[in-house]
């Protein structure tokens, strides 16, 4: 075996010990409580009591018989859950300990080992300016360690992002109900009614990946940048007030008109970097999920 190959095996083996370890700590339970109702199987028909939603009164059978009935539903114990993984070459870029791709393979470990742990059956889809690979739900042990590997060490066909088109695929492919962990930078725009149109069939939750650089520059003068799906490149002053004011304000109307799409279509939204701990973050929106779906 050579010196690449095994450096890429203890890679994986890492990421696989550090986010079972997690699991097993902090999110096994909560991920558990997190998606009730989501699949949800018609069961039986009963007569209506007071205080039973009308919105499952069964209309053919309250005619036929003459008093109101209504309809059963039964948790499906095995959810089908898909994670959708940007991998454009935006993800290559980090400034510190981790790229965003390594963010996105580890977030994805944890939600693949948290699945299969509670039966469910697990999906990838890697996505850039279209679908590039597509592996159905399956319940397998080993599935989570493949994930690992397609993420991490993926040939991209192409490095710029089209959304919308990973969307629309989803829509036509997944038919069941599903679970659908949307991981990005969101460097993209114009997927607003296909983001929607996904949520309204399954329940769609986007986890951004950002890194701390593309919030705010270094003071440090003039610095060469490049785009990293484009590949375009161009020297910018760092230092100039002007320039850090205009950037800034840039970032902030672009983080402001994300949060308010997904508020728009009803969408859980969690932000995540690159330097901070994925764990807080995380578990924080499963707990508020949690407290939400008592009420």
């Amino acid at each position: 075996m050579n010196s690449e190959k095994l450096t890429a095996l203890k890679k994986i083996k890492g990421i696989e010990i550090k986010t079972r370890r997690l699991v097993e700590d902090y999110f096994s339970g909560k991920y558990q409580s997190i998606f009730k109702g989501v699949g949800m199987n018609f069961s039986d028909v009963r007569e209506y009591y007071p205080g039973d939603d009308i919105r499952n009164i069964d209309w053919n059978v309250t005619a036929r018989l003459g008093k109101p009935f209504v309809k059963e539903f039964v948790e499906e114990r095995e959810r089908t859950v898909i994670v959708a993984a940007d991998v454009s070459g935006s993800g290559d870029f980090g400034s510190f300990l981790r790229t965003k791709i390594e963010t996105i393979c580890e977030l994805a470990a944890v939600l693949a080992f948290s699945a299969l742990r509670n039966q469910d059956k697990i999906g990838l889809v890697l996505f850039s300016e279209g679908v590039e690979k597509y592996l159905p739900p399956k319940k397998n042990s080993q599935y989570a360690m493949r994930i690992i590997r397609e993420i991490l060490y993926y040939n991209r066909e192409n490095s710029k992002t089209d959304i919308s088109k990973t969307l629309k695929f989803l829509n036509d492919v997944v038919k069941k109900r599903a679970v659908i962990f949307l991981i990005s930078d969101f460097i993209d725009s114009g997927f607003e009614k296909s983001l929607a149109m996904l949520n309204g069939k399954h329940d769609v939750i986007a986890l951004r990946v950002s890194d701390p650089i593309e919030d705010s520059l270094p003071d440090i003068g003039f610095i060469e940048l490049e785009d990293s799906e484009s590949g375009e490149r161009f020297i910018v002053n760092s230092s100039d007030p002007a320039f850090r004011r205009e950037y800034e304000k840039n970032i902030m109307e672009r983080n402001d008109e994300l949060k308010l799409m997904f508020g728009k279509a009803k969408i859980d939204y969690v932000l995540l970097n690159t330097v901070q701990s994925y764990i807080k973050p995380l578990y924080a929106f499963f707990k508020a999920r949690e407290r939400r779906l008592r009420v």
